[in-house]
Parts: C-alpha cells; structure tokens; sequence
C-alpha cells in the first residue's frame, strides 16, 4: 500500500515539475512574440488559438484519454495483446481524424476572418492553423500511451521538444519578416519535431521494452469493435474537449467579433497568466485517471478513497495560494511579463484566476469521472458551462470589453465545478475532505491580508510572494490542514530540489512530526 500512496503523488510531481518548466517556456515565447509583433499582430495570434485547441482536440476525438484509460486497465491486468491492439487501433483513428480536421479548418478560415470578424489580415493565420492539426494529433496519440503506462516524463519530454522547437522556429520567422503567420507556422513545425522524437520515444520505452513480441493481426471485423470501444469512451471526452476550449475561448472569439484586434492580444496574455493553477490541476488529474482506473478495476475502495482525497486536497493546497498571488499582484505581473502596454489585461486577469481555479477543481473531478468510466456527466456539466459561457459573453463583452469576458468565464467555471463535484460525490459515494480544503481557505485568507499590505509594484511582487508563501505554509501547519501522508507529496518534490535537498528535507520531517502528533 505504501507504494500505492505514494503512487499519484510520484506522478503527479512529475507532471508539475514539467508542466511548470513548460509554462515559464510558454511565457518565454509569448514575451518574445510580444515584443516582436505589435499589439494588433499579437492580437492576430491570439485570435488563431481557439481554433488551434478546438481542432486539435476535434481531431483526436478524445482518444487520447481513452488510450490511457484501456493501457492502464489491461497493462494491469497483464494482456499485453490488448495493450498493443488499443494502441495501434487509437493510432490509425486519430491519423484519419486528423486529415478530415485539418480540410475542415482550411475551408472554413476565410467565412470566419472575412465574414464574420471582417479581419483580413487574420486569414493565413488561420489557414496555417489546419497545418498544425495533423502533426499535434498523432503527437497526442503517442502522449495517450505514455499516460496509460504511466511514463509521465515521456510526456513531458514530448511537450518539451515542441515548445522549444515552437519557440525556436516561430521567433526566427517573425525576425524574418513573417509577421503572424510566421508565429503559427513555428507551432505546427515545432509539432512535427515533437512528432519524431515521440516516436523515439515510443520505440525504446514502450514498443522495445514492454509490446517486443509479435503479437497476431485482429480482423477487420474485431478491429472495428474495438473502434467502437474506443469512440464509446472518447465521444462524451471530445465534447468535453470541444465545450472546453468554447468555455475557455468564448471570449477571444467574441472580442474578434466586437473590439479591435489589440484586445484579443490583452486578453490571450491574462487568459495565459491565469491559467497557472492549471499546471498544479492537471498534473494531478493527468495521474489520477489511470490511479482512479486500476483502484476502480481491482474493486478497491479505500484505496479509490484514497487517491481521491489526494487529489482534492493536492490541488487544493497548491492552486488555491498561488491564484490568490495573481489576483493581488495581476497589475505588475502584466507589466513584467508583457510590458507596460498590456498592463490593461490586469482587469480581466485578477477576475479570470478565479475562474482557473474553479476550473481546477472540474478538471480533479472530471479526471476522476474518466477513470471510473463515466465521462459522460462531465460532459453535460461542460456543455452547460460553455453555454452558460457564451450567453454571458456576448452580454457582457459590449459593455465591460475583455472584463465581461473573464466575468463571463469565471460565472460558467463555477457551474461546471459545483455540477460536477456533486455528481462525483454521488457517482463514488465519496465526498471531497471538506474539513481540509476549509482550513485551506482560511490559510489563503490570512495570506491574502499580508500581500495586500505590500506595495502591488514588481518589487513588491516578489516580497509579497515570499512572505505570503511563509504565511500561507505556517497556517497550514497550524491548521493540520494536510494529512501526514499528503508529506509524500511534498518528500517527492523536495527530492529534485538538486542541492537544496538537504536542508528542505529537514523541515519536511519536523513536518511530518508535528503532523503525526
């Protein structure tokens, strides 16, 4: 069992530690871009990105999560033969998709850029757009094996290469003289390195390692079956997906449609800082799905228990300080990051963070719901939030312009969240620790008070954070607000802290005591 609890939590720091290299690259590149282009050409970029997410996640018809859900299922059950069928047979399903996807978005680019924004300018942009289809699906397709054999740093290493490759290309084609287009085409180059090294990737730790047998070729007929297996579980996750990026990308579609493009590119860089939560969120919901999935399969209670207090409380105690710190400190964080220019997105930023943190919370929920094989109710619980989303943006946006549009978001995550953490609840039988995530609150609540009595400057930021991170951790510890074995968690990170180790593991075990007691 030791190992088991330890589990999710070795994954899921896996996950975080990549995913936040990953966002400060992100950063890296959105810093560049904005200062290569003007407002109006960012704003161009930023008016491409709902239609990247909508057709990449269309495309892989949410097999990518029903790949990880059926490798981890009969990877635990030792059918290696399944394991290599549903990864083959997911494959070629995504290729097709992705070729039907990308035709889809080329014919439609100029009906949306000319007709209904009235922007020619964004017309290449979104044409590129259908380029970068193909490459990033069957990228998402080798990511889904590596979930389901719990690989977690294949797949950071798979992000890694595109977003440094993406970073690379797209920059030195703007310097050249491509403008916006050269920004798009740099991510669908930078997908298609990312597709060769995951394929090496693939090959050595999977194909190689674990799938070295010959393995006899299915019918047609029970191929077929399998497909339909596979869209059984997939369906309901790219509507998910599709009510997703409507959820998230409503607003910049709208902003298209009623402001100048500048906005779209103040809005695309506060949609992006408040996203940060998200990083802690999926990585834990990236582990939770097959940890969810094995418990569900060997019929283990307590240990599905398990896994799900972790998870409420691993995303709890780690999103919820670090969205506090934005919302304080949203002003100098855009002027920092951006440049003083897109200091007018601090308005929508410190309310959109809310919003990322309700959506944290769906996202540990909904992960949860996948891996008991009910992804349905998450479904329902987006489209009512992408709907609920869409009424409100296009109210909204006319009037307050993009802080309508975080309005209009933060509103829709919050019906989504509560939706479906009470369905969970009701599904499992197993409620969220609400004791802990209480004593959390009121930590965050204390940290809130320091920070807003530092000055809201750059350099007030990071004093700010550095004695809010002290404050919020003391009342942690004084509230017991975690559980001794949540110091895993903790001993997991501390142990790739490099030279650090030695004198952070100290106070995690005078932790550890004091939480035993």
């Amino acid at each position: 069992m030791s190992d088991k609890k330890s589990k999710l939590a070795s994954g899921s720091i896996i996950i975080l530690l990549g995913s936040i290299i990953l966002r400060l690259g992100g950063f890296i590149y959105r810093f560049i871009l904005s200062r290569l282009l003007t407002t109006t050409g960012y704003g161009i970029v930023g008016l491409t990105l709902p239609f990247q997410n909508m057709f990449i996640i269309g495309a892989s018809g949410g097999v990518p999560p029903a790949i990880a859900k059926y490798v981890s299922q009969y990877k635990a059950l030792e059918d290696k033969e399944m394991v290599y069928q549903v990864s083959v047979t997911g494959m070629k399903m995504m290729i097709f998709m992705a070729v039907i996807a990308a035709i889809i978005m080329f014919l439609i680019s100029e009906p949306i850029a000319i007709g209904m924004w009235n922007k020619p300018e964004a017309l290449v942009p979104l044409r590129l757009v259908s380029v970068i289809v193909p490459f990033s699906v069957i990228v998402g397709s080798f990511r889904g094996v590596f979930q389901g054999f719990y690989q977690m740093k294949n797949i950071f290493y798979s992000k890694f290469i595109e977003q440094i490759f993406t970073l690379i290309i797209a920059s030195a084609l703007v310097i050249i003289g491509w403008y916006a287009a050269g920004a798009v085409l740099g991510t669908a180059l930078g997908f298609l390195v990312s597709l060769i090294g995951s394929y090496i990737l693939f090959k050595r730790d999977v194909k190689d390692s674990y799938l070295n047998e010959k393995y006899p070729k299915i019918s047609f007929r029970e191929e077929l079956g399998l497909m339909k297996e596979i869209l059984k579980f997939s369906i309901p996750v790219v509507i998910s997906g599709i009510a997703e990026i409507f959820l998230y990308d409503t607003g910049t579609f709208f902003i298209g449609m009623f402001l100048p493009t500048f906005f779209a590119g103040f809005y695309t860089n506060a949609s992006a800082i408040a996203r940060i939560p998200l990083i802690l969120a999926n990585s834990v919901s990236t582990s939770v799905l097959p940890a969810t999935s094995e418990a569900d399969s060997l019929q283990d209670k307590e240990l599905l228990r398990m896994y799900m207090h972790q998870s409420y409380r691993y995303t709890t105690v780690t999103s919820l300080p670090v969205s506090a710190f934005i919302m304080v400190y949203a002003t100098p964080m855009m002027i920092l990051l951006f440049g003083s220019e897109y200091a007018q997105g601090s308005q929508a930023l410190w309310i959109l963070v809310a919003g990322m943190f309700f959506f944290s919370i769906y996202l540990i929920a909904s992960s949860m719901c996948q891996g008991l094989g009910k992804p349905a109710f998450p479904m329902y619980s987006l489209i009512i939030g992408a709907l609920v989303n869409v009424v409100f943006s296009y109210l909204l946006i006319p009037i307050y312009d993009i802080t309508g549009a975080a309005i209009a978001t933060t509103i829709a995550t919050l019906v989504l969240m509560l939706l479906t953490v009470g369905e969970l609840s009701k599904l499992s039988q197993i409620h969220p620790p609400y004791k802990d995530l209480l004593k959390m609150f009121i930590a965050t609540g204390f940290m809130i008070f320091v920070m807003y009595l530092i000055p809201h400057t750059i350099i007030g930021m990071f004093v700010g954070l550095i004695v809010g991170t002290v404050v919020y951790i003391i009342v942690i510890l004084l509230l017991k607000a975690i559980r001794p074995e949540d110091v895993v968690f903790i001993e997991h990170f501390v142990n790739r802290t490099g030279p650090l180790k030695k004198h952070l593991m100290k106070l995690v075990k005078l932790s550890k005591i004091y939480l035993d007691r």
